[in-house]
């Protein structure tokens, strides 16, 4: 097993456990591999919810470049709901799980599907 295919497993474990969310596999993967090498790296690889700036990032970085969202109030509402929904207890929340719930919460799912 690739190191990739044993986080993403991991990752659908968090999905399950963590948020109550049986994970869409494909779409997971796809998440995933849109990371890049940030999942391998341990700083990286998580989402800091108590931190205005990584949530900011997220925002900027993931939210409006990637998923192409416009910048309004929704987008924190979005964000928080995650965060909420992740667990705030939670120290290690994983950016390919954030990043996953954020693209079901927002409906953004097609932007994983081209081709």
């Amino acid at each position: 097993m690739s190191k990739r295919t044993g986080l993403i497993e991991k990752y659908a474990a968090d999905l399950k456990d963590k948020c109550g969310v049986t994970a869409d596999m494909e779409l997971l993967e796809k998440v995933t591999i849109g990371c890049g090498p940030s999942i391998y790296n341990k700083d990286s690889s998580v989402v800091s919810g108590s931190s205005k700036e990584e949530l900011q990032t997220v925002k900027n970085n993931f939210l409006i470049k990637k998923l192409g969202l416009k910048d309004d109030k929704t987008l924190e509402e979005g964000l928080s709901k995650v965060m909420e929904q992740y667990g705030h207890s939670n120290k290690n929340k994983h950016r390919a799980v954030v990043y996953y719930l954020l693209t079901k919460h927002f409906k953004k799912e097609h932007i994983y599907n081209k081709k």
